[in-house]
Formats: structure tokens, C-alpha cells, sequence
């Protein structure tokens, strides 16, 4: 297919991101305000410093505390650079780099469904099918993952056919392996799941030696363990290229090559357990008293949540079962089986290990490195389609795959907007709802202002990072517990005062229904929907 007809697919892509983006003046929730805020505070030139708390997992000792103890920086450097090349040290200088980054999804998922099939039509339909692609169209260009998940994502499926097409032990190969190490390495600077494809990478050379060794017998196993020694050992070094300096940085920060936040996410009982004060509370012992049936249920919840994204969002519901059929047709490509098995154990780990973070929103996140693949697998099923209709109805192929083609293009393009509009629009133009969060924060500066609240003090809030990046006011999260877990990690962080919000820990729900003065708090009034109080951090 010609170059001109992936620009223009590109400039599509690029067209209609800018249309929601229109709408879209703030991150507009707390992962994209993270990787905004250390964004900010790199450009600043402020280093991976974080003036709020959104959680207590990895013990947290002050405000500023050292960023990244739970997520990982590349989203916050790619937004860096968007305000330094651009010069807006804004929001809108920080997105520049993830909508560029996002419209290539476009023109790369059609070259992969041109590679399955060879032609234009497949090419162009897998590629219009990435401009209007239902939930991700409201997300791809704000400052979170997915542009980036997706984009690697394509490259990894690319060097690992490759790699699979390449004899082990030539120098093409250990190319590859490098490559294949280089893209998991950017995969987990992006998410920290993302080792996940560095261990994929080594299925990826596990096939290609065996496969070597069925068409050469004669190959000495000693011969063939060097091979595999030195391809893995390519394999690690590709991986530590992008995250060698984050590993030794980690190292001098905290002790440990990776951060500390993330362990104890494994003994989750619920998922506000992450805002738990303290996070020692977070034990395997107290896992374990939930009951291995409530263990179980949860796992069995989380797949019921997961296979509810996979239909809604992977699949836009009308498109799964042609990418289904697309893959079994091609269930001999190396790219298909590989995508096939990582989507596999991404679910399990969403369900079995990490249930509640990827029930709501993790697995989202994650399968965005395969979303390239469904689509470019439609076209395939597709065809089988339409072959079917020629051969039991007669249909004229070119035409039905015109007519069925276009067809599924205006229903994604339908469906992109029915779930788009009530999140970024919702009922005022004017008023967008995606920025309502952040404005809501905007406003009570003035109310804050009048009460005599110092731009210097610290607050508790339900979403520090949006605060921050709203206001540039330091906060911690309110934790999820009672009055004396609030009191506890006030006194601690010297929290002064206190935004009890609508979205309120459950424990909470009779401070925010009738606030009055309580010992350590003193209630100072409510703004639109949020109880305003003071904290005195003296309070035991």
C-alpha cells in the first residue's frame, strides 16, 4: 500500500483526536492528572518530586515525596517534552506528544492488516476502524498510557514475527532479541506490568530454538544452550537499555531496584484497600481472613468485570466475533498465536493476582497493546465472511466488502460517539464534563481563599493529583477508614484541612451527611457538594 495512503490515515486520525481534545482542557481523572502533574514538575525542573499523596502503600515519610512509587515515568517524561519542545507549560503542551504518538495507531494497525493480507481494502478498513475506536477515542489523547501501549505494542508483534522468521544464532536474530528486549523494556517504563513482555520475549526465543532444533537435528545441545545463553542475555540488555537508569535510580531513592508501592497491592481485599493508612494494615495473614470464598468470588468477579471489557471495549461489542473469526483463520501466524497467549495471561493476572485493580481498570489498560491486533484481525473475518455470502448467497465479493466494510466503519464511528459524548461533552456543550472535576476544584480556591486556608497548607482530598494540578495545591489522599485513620495520617503529613467530597469513603458517610465539629476537626461550611473542615494536626 502506498506511503500517501498511511498519511492520510494518519491526518484522520490526528483530525479527530484534535475534535475531542477541543473539548478536553484538563486531564480529566486522576491517572492522566498524574502523569500531568510530574510532567509539570519535570518541566519546572523540579525533578521526580510529588507534592501530594495519592496513596500510602510504599510509607510515604513527607510531602514532597519521591515520585513513581506505584506507577512508572514515561507518560510523565513524553508530557516533559511536549511542554519543552512546545513551550506551553501547560496542559496543552503536555498532550502535543501522546496525540502525535496516538494518531500513528491508525496507519500502523493498517500496515499489520495489510501483512495479514495483502490487501488495500483490509489495509484501509483496519485503519478506519483505529479512528473511531469506541471507549480508547477519549482517552488516546490525554496523558495515560494507551497511545503508547498501542504503538509499542504493534512493534513488539513485528519484531517477534521477524524474530520467528529468522535462524537462531544468526546475527538477524540476535538483533531481534535485542529488539524484542528494548520494546519490553519501554513496555514496563510505561506500566508496570509491562515486565510482563519481557517475559514474553522469552517465550518469543523459546519457540524460535525449538523450532530451530526440529529443522536442524544435527545441532549439538551444547551448541544450542550457548545460542540460548546468548540470546537471552541480548534479550535482558535490549531491556535494560530504557530501564537501567530508572533501575539505579530506584536503587539510590529507595534501597531497591523497583519501587516500593506495588507489593503490597497483592493482598487487596476490596479495592479501596489501596488507600489504606497505614498500608501495613495491607498483610497476607489479613488477605487470608477474608475466606477462600470470598477469595474466589472476587477472582471470579474480577473475570466477569474483564470479559465485560473485553466485549465492550476490545471488541466494541459488533466487531468481536469478526475478530475472532479473523483469528482463527490466521491461528497458524506466529503474531496471532503470540497475541492470542499474552491476551490469555494478561486475564489471568488481571483475575487471579491483581483481581481489583484490574477489574477496574488495569486489564482496560493493559490490553491496550493488543488493541492493534483486533483490529487489524476484522478485516480478516471479514473476508470470511463475505467469502461465505459468495459461495451460500451468491453476494458479489468486491461489493459486499464495500458495502459490509463501510457498514462497520459508520457503526464504529456511531459507537465511538454514543460512549465518547456523555464523557467528554455530557449535557453542556459549553460546560464540558470531562474538565468538571478539576473546575469544581478551581472554584473552591475563592471559598478556601475567604475561609483563610494558606496556599501553603496542605490538604486531604479524594484526588490529590487532579488537585494539585488544578489548584498547584500540596494534598494527601482522605484514607479509606474511619475518623481516627483521618486523624492519624494528618497528623502525620500535617494535613490542615480536610475536602470531604462527594465520593467519600464509606466509613465517612455520617461525617458527611451531618458534619459538625468533632474532636481534631472543625467544620467550616460546605461548597456545592463538598464539606469543608479544619484539622488540628495537634490532635492525638
Amino acid at each position: 500500500m502506498k506511503f500517501r495512503l498511511y498519511l492520510l490515515l494518519y491526518l484522520y486520525a490526528l483530525m479527530f483526536l484534535l475534535a475531542v481534545a477541543i473539548f478536553q482542557t484538563q486531564p480529566g481523572y486522576m491517572d492522566a492528572e498524574y502523569y500531568y502533574a510530574n510532567g509539570l514538575q519535570l518541566a519546572q525542573g523540579k525533578g521526580f518530586s510529588e507534592p501530594f499523596l495519592w496513596n500510602y502503600l510504599d510509607d510515604p515519610q513527607e510531602l514532597p515525596h519521591p515520585a513513581f512509587t506505584y506507577w512508572m515515568p514515561l507518560s510523565s517524561l513524553l508530557a516533559a517534552a511536549g511542554m519543552e519542545i512546545t513551550g506551553w507549560v501547560n496542559f496543552a503542551g503536555s498532550r502535543a506528544g501522546f496525540l502525535i504518538l496516538a494518531a500513528c495507531v491508525s496507519p500502523l494497525t493498517a500496515r499489520l492488516a495489510y501483512a495479514f493480507t495483502g490487501e488495500r481494502w483490509a489495509a484501509l478498513l483496519a485503519g478506519f476502524l483505529v479512528i473511531f475506536p469506541g471507549f480508547y477515542l477519549a482517552y488516546l489523547g490525554t496523558t495515560d498510557t494507551f497511545g503508547i501501549a498501542m504503538v509499542l505494542g504493534v512493534l513488539w508483534l513485528w519484531v517477534a514475527q521477524h524474530a520467528l522468521s529468522n535462524d537462531p544464532g544468526g546475527r538477524a536474530f540476535l538483533l531481534d532479541a535485542l529488539g524484542l528486549g528494548l520494546v519490553a523494556g519501554l513496555m514496563h517504563l510505561t506500566r508496570a506490568d509491562g515486565i510482563f513482555w519481557l517475559g514474553m520475549g522469552g517465550v518469543v526465543v523459546g519457540m524460535a530454538i525449538l523450532s530451530s532444533r526440529k529443522m536442524k537435528p544435527t545441532i549439538s545441545i551444547q551448541k544450542q544452550a550457548l545460542i540460548g545463553v546468548l540470546v537471552l542475555a541480548l534479550l535482558l540488555a535490549g531491556y535494560l537499555l530504557p530501564m537501567l537508569p530508572w533501575l539505579w535510580r530506584n536503587l539510590i531513592t529507595f534501597g531497591t531496584p523497583f519501587a516500593p508501592g506495588g507489593g503490597k497491592v497483592l493482598w487487596l481485599t476490596d479495592y479501596d484497600d489501596i488507600y489504606l493508612y497505614p498500608a501495613s494494615l495491607l498483610t497476607p495473614t489479613r488477605w487470608w481472613a477474608m475466606g477462600l470464598g470470598e477469595i474466589l468470588g472476587a477472582r471470579i468477579w474480577a473475570l466477569g468485570q474483564n470479559l465485560q471489557t473485553t466485549l465492550a471495549v476490545q471488541g466494541m461489542v459488533f466487531l468481536l466475533p469478526l475478530s475472532l473469526v479473523g483469528a482463527w483463520q490466521l491461528r497458524r501466524d506466529r503474531r496471532v498465536q503470540l497475541g492470542g497467549l499474552a491476551w490469555l495471561l494478561l486475564l489471568a493476572l488481571f483475575c487471579l493476582i491483581f483481581p481489583y485493580p484490574g477489574a477496574r481498570g488495569g486489564f482496560f489498560h493493559s490490553g491496550a497493546a493488543l488493541q492493534p491486533l483486533w483490529w487489524a484481525l476484522t478485516p480478516v473475518g471479514l473476508a470470511v465472511l463475505v467469502a461465505w455470502g459468495e459461495r451460500k448467497r451468491g453476494w458479489n465479493s468486491s461489493q459486499a466488502r464495500v458495502i459490509l466494510g463501510v457498514g462497520l466503519v459508520g457503526l464504529a464511528a456511531f459507537y465511538s460517539i454514543l460512549v465518547t459524548w456523555p464523557k467528554v461533552i455530557g449535557n453542556k456543550v459549553a460546560e464540558p464534563a470531562w474538565n468538571q472535576s478539576a473546575e469544581e476544584y478551581i472554584q473552591l480556591e475563592s471559598q478556601l481563599e475567604a475561609l483563610g486556608i494558606s496556599d501553603e497548607a496542605i490538604g486531604m482530598v479524594n484526588n490529590p493529583p487532579g488537585y494539585f494540578t488544578a489548584t498547584g495545591r500540596a494534598a494527601i489522599v482522605v484514607p479509606d477508614g474511619g475518623m481516627l485513620d483521618l486523624l492519624a495520617a494528618a497528623q502525620r503529613y500535617q494535613a490542615s484541612y480536610l475536602l470531604l467530597e462527594e465520593n467519600h469513603p464509606e466509613r465517612l458517610g455520617d461525617l458527611y451527611s451531618g458534619p459538625s465539629d468533632l474532636p481534631g476537626l472543625e467544620y467550616l461550611g460546605m461548597f456545592e457538594k463538598t464539606q469543608i473542615f479544619r484539622i488540628d494536626t495537634i490532635q492525638e
